[in-house]
């Protein structure tokens, strides 16, 4: 920093740099007086004047310096001449202090802060096309850490809380019903939740409540709601076990059906097991995709979960859960494995587990009310949609070709899919596509095989 007392080497301070105004070998090293630059001729015209008005003042009040001379030491009123010499050099100084700016800059400025990326708009976000406000090298580092868009899963925790109050709903109106909140009579729920008349009664996918179904019309009569007998002694038709207002003498076309199942759960074991990987697994897809592009995501796996399983599942068999949308935010794990190998830590014994992971998955479709087609189907859009929506780094041109053509590529066949697999639910057979796909839901045995028929028990046909 320039010396206070000179005003020349302030200036000079002021617009050149600290080390070139002052040269050191070494900032910390020893003072040195010779350092210190020669005093400016303002500077010494200021001083010498400051000294003459105070011995002019010393002289009219009669103790100048020669006073203290005669008088060998202090005495009221008398001054050493190094005393004057401290006054007039204090003098100079507070009146050097008075004038000055400081030659270093504040510490905070803000015209000369960093420049920061544009925000992106939020379609650009959406798409995972671009990051913001964070630079490339950031990203890496946030991938490698495992840090997401987002900080909180506000979707998941949303879902979440839906779906356990849905459950709660299903308990009550099962308890309504038969006088307990889970089904014992006429059949045990190995699930511990309601019985099969109540979840389909709730919104459960039944295809004979969304369309025309030959061997299930909707005047065929099964067990009502509070039936506990087995035969069934309480009857009802099928278009009462649908509820939501019936059919009004047309055919079923409770569409909301493929929609509906993703909240509902077969039991407190169901509901526990798909919690704890939606709160896991989806909790960090939706950190890392963000809020928009995981509703898509989610949402896309969990409905055409449950067209597939309309489309090959038995027929009379109902399905619920949210397994496919949770398989779904699984197979976007797949796509950032692979989209973002190098930055994983062991990617190989990762994908060795995370294929154990799956068909641990798959295993678990086979129990009663789950419906594995609602895993599969959702784990395949999932892996079309979340390669469109989640936010890949590409270091190198090629990388980026390859992601963006995929992504192209993932839109068309997305839709496709849909549209077919819909088409194909609402003709009179869809079973006709794939007679053999019944099979990748039930496992048939020599004793009773449950693959064969409706699904359909505990019914008295009129």
């Amino acid at each position: 920093m320039a010396t206070p007392y000179d005003h020349y080497a302030y200036s000079a301070a002021k617009t050149h740099d600290f080390d070139s105004t002052h040269p050191y070998t070494e900032h910390d090293e020893a003072f040195n007086p010779a350092s210190i630059p020669e005093r400016s001729k303002a500077y010494d015209m200021d001083v010498s004047g400051t000294h003459h008005d105070l011995n002019h003042h010393d002289e009219e009040q009669g103790f100048g310096m020669h006073d203290h001379e005669h008088n060998g030491g202090y005495n009221t009123g008398q001054r050493d001449t190094s005393d004057t010499s401290l006054v007039n050099n204090a003098a100079g100084v507070g009146r050097s202090y008075q004038d000055m700016d400081y030659a270093e800059p504040d510490p905070y400025d803000p015209t000369r802060a960093k420049p920061v990326a544009e925000k992106a708009s939020p379609l650009v976000q959406l798409l995972g096309v671009r990051e913001g406000r964070t630079t490339l090298e950031q990203r890496i580092d946030m991938k490698k850490r495992g840090v997401g868009r987002q900080r909180y899963p506000f979707l998941v925790w949303i879902l979440t809380v839906a779906m356990v109050a849905t459950f709660i709903y299903e308990l009550i109106e099962n308890n309504k019903a038969q006088g307990t909140p889970v089904s014992f009579k006429p059949v045990v729920n190995p699930m511990l939740g309601p019985s099969s008349t109540t979840l389909i009664n709730v919104g459960a996918r039944f295809p004979p409540c969304m369309k025309f179904v030959q061997d299930v019309p909707p005047t065929m009569q099964i067990g009502c709601l509070n039936n506990t007998a087995n035969p069934a002694t309480e009857i009802c038709t099928i278009e009462e076990i649908c509820g939501f207002g019936g059919f009004h003498g047309k055919d079923p076309n409770q569409w909301f059906r493929f929609i509906t199942p993703i909240f509902l759960h077969a039991g407190f074991i169901h509901l526990i097991l798909n919690m704890l990987a939606q709160l896991t697994v989806s909790a960090q897809v939706e950190r890392e995709m963000g809020t928009g592009g995981f509703f898509i995501t989610y949402f896309a796996a969990g409905i055409f979960g449950n067209v597939l399983g309309a489309n090959f599942a038995l027929v009379a068999r109902p399905s619920i859960g949210a397994s496919g949308s949770i398989f779904g935010c699984i197979a976007v794990t797949w796509v950032d494995l692979f989209a973002h190998w190098k930055y994983h830590y062991r990617p190989v014994r990762k994908l060795v587990f995370m294929t154990i992971e799956l068909i641990i998955g798959v295993a678990v479709g086979y129990i009663p009310y789950v419906d594995n087609f609602a895993h599969l189907g959702g784990f395949l859009m999932a892996l079309f949609v979340g390669t469109i929506f989640y936010p890949v780094i590409s270091v190198s041109r090629r990388h980026k070709i390859i992601m963006t053509s995929a992504r192209i590529l993932a839109i068309p066949v997305a839709v496709i899919l849909f549209v077919l697999l819909t088409r194909n639910f609402y003709t009179s057979d869809p079973y006709a596509a794939c007679e053999g796909c019944r099979y990748l839901s039930c496992f048939p045995t020599s004793s009773n095989n449950h693959c064969k028929g409706t699904g359909l028990t505990g019914t008295t046909a009129v």
